[in-house]
C-alpha cells in the first residue's frame, strides 16, 4: 500500500512538471496597447501568451503600470513597445526589472509623421499667405506614435513580430511564416475595403479631438484636424478659430475618444450645431473595429 501511495505521489509530481513544461513552451509576450495584442495573437497562435500593459479604458498618455503587471512583467520573454507616451517613463523601469526580457521597437524602418495640430493643418489646407505667416507659430516637435491605425504600417510592424517570434522560437518558424501571410491578406483586403468605402466621399476634412489617425488619413487621402493642441484642450482663443474654421468647412460632426474628455468637443459641437461621435483607436479586434470606423467615417463625410 505503501509503495503504490509512493507511485501515485511519483506520477503527480511528473505530470505537474509535464504540465510546466507544456506552459513555459508558450512565450510570455507583453504589448503596449490592446491593438497590438491582436497582431502579436494573429501572428503567435497558441505559442505565445500575450499581455497588455494599457488597459481598456485607459489613455496611453498617462497610464501607470498596476503592481500585479510589474510582478508578471518580470517573467516576460518579449516586450512590443510601440512609442504611446507611457513608455518614455516606464521603459527603463521594466527594462530594469526583467534585463533578460528582449524588448522589440515595432517601428522600426517606419518613418514617423509629427503630430497634427489645428495650425500646421490649417496652413496645409490653405495657400494663402496668410496661412503661411502662422507657420512659425506651430510648436509641435511630437512625433505620431499611433502607427496601428494605417493597415499598411500595420504589414510592416507585422514583419518585424513575426521575425522576432521566430528568432525567439526557431522551430516554429514556418507556423509564424503561414500567419504572418494570412494576417497580411486579410490587411490587403482591409486596405481594398477603405479605399472603396471612401473613394467617393463628399468632404475629406474631419475634426477629432485628440489627433489619433494621421496615418489613417495619409494613406487614404484625408485631413484630420485636432482639437486638441499640443496634448492640451484649446484657449479661448485657440477654440473660437476652430469653430470660426469648422463653420467655413461646413463640418458638423467632431470625433472623440473614450479614452480623453470631451468638454472642448462638446463646447465646438454646440457652436456649430453639430454632434460629437466616439470611435475607439484602442479597441482590441482590429479588423473590425476599423471597419467600422470607416463606415462611420463614410457616413459623416459623405453628407452635404
Amino acid at each position: 500500500m505503501k509503495k503504490y501511495s509512493i507511485l501515485i505521489l511519483l506520477f503527480i509530481l511528473i505530470l505537474s512538471c509535464t504540465k510546466s513544461v507544456n506552459k513555459n513552451d508558450a512565450l510570455d509576450v507583453f504589448v503596449s496597447v490592446l491593438p497590438q495584442k491582436y497582431f502579436v495573437e494573429r501572428i503567435a497562435g497558441d505559442k505565445a501568451d500575450v499581455h497588455v500593459m494599457v488597459l481598456p479604458g485607459h489613455s496611453p498618455a498617462t497610464y501607470e503600470p498596476t503592481p500585479s503587471q510589474m510582478k508578471e512583467i518580470s517573467d516576460a520573454d518579449l516586450y512590443f513597445r510601440i512609442g504611446v507616451p507611457f513608455e518614455e517613463t516606464w521603459m527603463n523601469k521594466l527594462e530594469h526589472l526583467n534585463p533578460d526580457m528582449t524588448i522589440i521597437d515595432t517601428r522600426k524602418g517606419i518613418s514617423l509623421r509629427p503630430m497634427d495640430s489645428f495650425l500646421s493643418l490649417q496652413n496645409k489646407m490653405s495657400h494663402d499667405h496668410h496661412a503661411e505667416k502662422h507657420e512659425s507659430h506651430d510648436h509641435s516637435h511630437q512625433l505620431d506614435p499611433h502607427i496601428w491605425l494605417s493597415p499598411e504600417l500595420v504589414k510592416r510592424q507585422a514583419i518585424t513580430i513575426c521575425e522576432t517570434l521566430q528568432e525567439h522560437d526557431y522551430a516554429n518558424s514556418a507556423h509564424y511564416q503561414t500567419k504572418l501571410q494570412s494576417f497580411i491578406d486579410e490587411l490587403t483586403a482591409l486596405q481594398q475595403y477603405v479605399q472603396e468605402r471612401l473613394s467617393n466621399i463628399t468632404h475629406r476634412t474631419f475634426l477629432v479631438f485628440h489627433p489619433s489617425w494621421g496615418y489613417l488619413a495619409d494613406e487614404f487621402d484625408l485631413i484630420q484636424i485636432p482639437i486638441q493642441i499640443e496634448g492640451k484642450s484649446p484657449t479661448p482663443k485657440e477654440l473660437a478659430e476652430i469653430i470660426s474654421f469648422a463653420q467655413e468647412e461646413h463640418i458638423r460632426v467632431i470625433f472623440v475618444q473614450k479614452q480623453f474628455s470631451t468638454t472642448a468637443a462638446e463646447t465646438v459641437a454646440q457652436a456649430i450645431d453639430g454632434k460629437v461621435i466616439s470611435i475607439d483607436p484602442l479597441a482590441e479586434d482590429y479588423l473590425e473595429n476599423m471597419r467600422t470606423i470607416v463606415n462611420t467615417f463614410r457616413e459623416v463625410l459623405d453628407e452635404d
